[in-house]
């Protein structure tokens, strides 16, 4: 089965006398092709059910962003460049507990001495 997802009572071929329309050649949801006589995508296990009928297609109307989509640049451009609320006053703890930090390590390696 290619490693693909095996869906329990259920079978790997339409059955001869079935009403269901042929799956497609190549499977929409992974690219995988389709055994002509298959009931379900041997890659994915999408089916007439899951995956290749006209309602698997309804989210591509929606604006979902491109695979060159950069994060950081989204958040810069909805919330500018300043720090969250807050932000500058966990950034000067973290600058302080740095300061502890660096102070109790200088006198512990003065008092080993």
């Amino acid at each position: 089965m290619n490693g693909g997802i095996a869906r329990p009572g259920r079978s790997s071929r339409i059955p001869q006398d079935s009403s269901l329309p042929a799956p497609p050649e190549v499977c929409p949801v992974c690219g995988e092709e389709v055994p002509q006589d298959a009931a379900a995508c041997p890659g994915c296990g999408a089916d007439h059910d899951t995956g290749w009928n006209e309602e698997a297609t309804a989210a591509d109307g929606l604006d979902l962003p491109d695979d060159d989509f950069n994060y950081d640049e989204f958040v810069k451009r909805e919330f500018g460049e300043e720090l969250a609320p807050g932000g500058w006053r966990r950034q000067m703890l973290w600058i302080a507990a740095g300061l502890v930090a660096l102070l109790a390590l200088t006198l512990w390696l003065a008092a080993k001495r």
